[in-house]
């Protein structure tokens, strides 16, 4: 059973126009130890997460189905598809981030997954949430740079962020994620998320190298509308509630206002 019964595409609109953030834990089938993780999505619920994106660069375990199942059996919390291919579609999720990746230029990534995925979305139901992604450089080459076969933005160059996020815009994609990869030498900078807030009334999507509590705040204060957080939990378990804290902290001043 799906749990969400409101459109996430109108809760993320909702939040952004009330300046209200939001945590995503993205989880990557291949990482999940399932013996576990029932366990981390009661306590991940716990911290207050919103979102689980569900997905990956590339997946050579395929258990997106058991992942979603188990968040459906266990938490109240929307799973999201973050797909990196037409093949990593699970209808049972509550919704799709439908990427197009408008900082590269692979046709495949910008049209191609999308033409192949377009029947099965269509008949399976899921919210579709159309999304323009843009890679932005992060120190080192990271999965996501590779198996896309695109080459990142300048991380030093928020305006060309700011124009190609405008762009997506105009061409009637509803969110914009910046994102610097898994495992990330830097995170998205300030000033390229500022840049792209100036530019585009969509709700930004922000992940890749937010790996403290100072990232996140950093993230969020430039205009950040989701800060998402995967590989740096794995490699710090305490890194979940910092960041939860972190955005519960920044709604909180929204409240005292």
């Amino acid at each position: 059973m799906k749990t969400a019964n409101y459109k996430i595409a109108d809760l993320l609109s909702t939040r952004k126009e009330e300046k209200r953030k939001s945590f995503a834990v993205l989880l990557d089938p291949d990482k999940i130890n399932f013996s576990t993780f029932p366990k981390f999505l009661e306590y991940a619920a716990g911290q207050g997460v919103d979102f689980f994106f569900v997905g990956g660069s590339l997946i050579t375990n395929y258990a997106i189905d058991q992942l979603v199942a188990a968040i459906h059996e266990h938490t109240n919390i929307p799973a999201i598809l973050f797909p990196g291919s037409s093949l990593h579609i699970d209808p049972s999720a509550d919704a799709i981030l439908l990427l197009s990746l408008i900082s590269g230029r692979n046709a495949e990534l910008l049209i191609g997954q999308h033409v192949i995925a377009a029947p099965l979305l269509k008949r399976s139901g899921i919210e579709v949430l159309p999304t323009g992604y843009m890679l932005i450089e992060s120190g080192r080459l990271t999965t996501v740079s590779y198996i896309s076969n695109t080459v990142p933005l300048p991380r030093d160059k928020p305006g060309i962020a700011a124009c190609t996020a405008l762009a997506g815009e105009f061409l009637g994609l509803k969110n914009i994620f910046l994102d610097a990869g898994s495992g990330a030498q830097f995170p998205v900078s300030p000033e390229t998320i500022a840049a792209v807030r100036a530019s585009v009334d969509t709700p930004i999507i922000v992940g890749g190298g937010i790996d403290s509590y100072e990232k996140a705040e950093a993230a969020l204060t430039a205009g950040a509308d989701v800060i998402v957080v995967g590989n740096g939990i794995e490699q710090n378990p305490d890194l979940l509630p910092e960041v939860a804290a972190c955005v519960k902290a920044f709604n909180r001043k929204l409240e005292s206002v």
